[in-house]
């Protein structure tokens, strides 16, 4: 037994394998180490110093196959980022890389800090049926894309909010169901994963109250509840960072908002109290505090309204669209732009949101028509019309005689109308 030749150990230093980096066969290395056998152990390295074990992630990050074959990942992160967004949804479906980089953070920050992320118009409507639907307008291919379905208890909600935050997530906030009555959920739709998510629900139960976003939290003041004070007064806040709601000052007198804007850092709020009268409050974030207001800007101000590069707008759409600007220094509302375009007074061609859009203003009908109006461009002629630009509809196209028609047959009720409207980036 003790003569019987044993297998010797596997020396590291002698390893066919480990001999010489230039000889790339076995056969080459036993020339000059004769009598030494195959290495067993393909991980072991000629040093004195144990090895660490290779993570499973560094081994799949190594064999995973690269973006686009011949070319860095980095190279090819910059020549996909450049895709229309519009093509967003195809590039998803390549592989499981592409659909994770689009899912990510990182490939629409990178498009944003190079000024290449691109904004959608989203309208939410309600048909003559009462039900929820919504769209997406892409101003590049002047097309609409249709969305994933609003989560049920949106599909036949009243007096929900909607609101932005981070650019890119859309809110649905409160409301009440038909079935269930007054809602404390909240839902957010992502443009980067076009998907709707969860939030942490509201508080307080409210449908048909003001909101607002102010240093991307948002606001909810007001509104009804069902039980034995309809009305509200109380005021809480979302922060989306530590992702919960919490109460700040609640208002002077309970309200129900029909109109607000966020002017010089401030939100206004115009609504109706208990005895149906209308009321006036100011909220100051930084002192956490409401009080009324009676000026000028309240008393002329009209819905929708907007405040873009600190200048705040209202636009009447009722016969040709005329957007008015409200002076600080007089402390009144002067018409400002003029579109010249006289259609009707349909309700179809009513202005139902005015959101910012490229640095402009943009007028949202109930027809689904979409107008931008340059605000900053100085027409030496007085001719208003030319800062008015028609990126969606047909509306604007029609004559007087055809829209006169449309309202005689329709007798002003439209198909559907505008609930809510908003601006995304992705």
């Amino acid at each position: 037994m003790e003569g019987r030749n044993h297998p010797p150990l596997v020396d590291s230093s002698a390893c066919l394998c480990r001999v010489d980096a230039g000889l790339k066969t076995v056969a080459g290395a036993k020339k000059y180490v004769p009598g030494s056998k195959l290495c067993v152990q393909p991980n072991l390295r000629a040093s004195i110093h144990p090895s660490r074990p290779k993570s499973q992630r560094s081994d799949r990050s190594c064999s995973q196959s690269p973006l686009l074959p011949g070319l860095p990942d980095d190279l090819a992160i910059a020549c996909v980022i450049r895709v229309p967004r519009a093509d967003h949804c195809k590039l998803r479906l390549v592989c499981r890389r592409w659909c994770r980089l689009l899912a990510g953070n990182y490939f629409y920050a990178l498009r944003r800090t190079l000024g290449i992320a691109e904004e959608w118009v989203y309208v939410i409507k309600r048909d003559k049926d009462g039900r929820i639907s919504w769209d997406a307008f892409d101003p590049v291919y002047q097309l609409w894309h249709p969305l994933p379905p609003l989560p049920a208890e949106y599909s036949g909600a009243l007096g929900f909010g909607c609101a932005v935050l981070s650019g890119c997530h859309l809110y649905l906030f409160g409301g009440k169901d038909p079935h269930r009555g007054s809602m404390r959920r909240v839902i957010f739709y992502s443009a980067r994963t076009n998907k709707w998510h969860r939030a942490p629900d509201m508080l307080r139960r409210r449908h048909f109250f003001g909101s607002c976003v102010m240093n991307n939290c948002l606001y909810v003041a007001g509104g009804e509840s069902e039980g034995g004070h309809r009305s509200l007064k109380s005021v809480e806040v979302y922060d989306p960072i530590k992702n919960r709601w919490s109460f700040v000052s609640d208002m002077s007198t309970a309200m129900v908002p029909f109109i607000g804007v966020v002017y010089e850092g401030k939100w206004y709020l115009k609504g109706l109290g208990d005895q149906r009268q209308v009321l006036n409050e100011v909220y100051e974030p930084e002192t956490d505090s409401w009080c009324s207001v009676f000026d000028s800007m309240v008393s002329g101000w009209r819905n929708p309204s907007l405040c873009l590069n600190g200048q705040l707008y209202t636009v009447d759409c009722r016969d040709g669209c005329k957007l008015r600007i409200y002076d600080a220094r007089s402390h009144s509302w002067s018409e400002f732009i003029d579109s010249k375009q006289h259609l009707g007074s349909s309700r179809a061609l009513e202005a139902a949101a005015l959101v910012p859009f490229r640095g402009k203003l943009c007028i949202v009908r109930n027809n689904m028509s979409i107008s931008l109006v340059d605000v900053e461009t100085k027409d030496c002629a007085g001719r208003g019309e030319r800062r008015w630009e028609t990126i969606a509809g047909t509306g604007q196209i029609k004559t007087f005689v055809t829209n006169l028609w449309s309202n005689i047959a329709e007798r002003n009720r439209p198909k559907s109308h505008i609930v809510h409207c908003q601006v995304l980036q992705a």
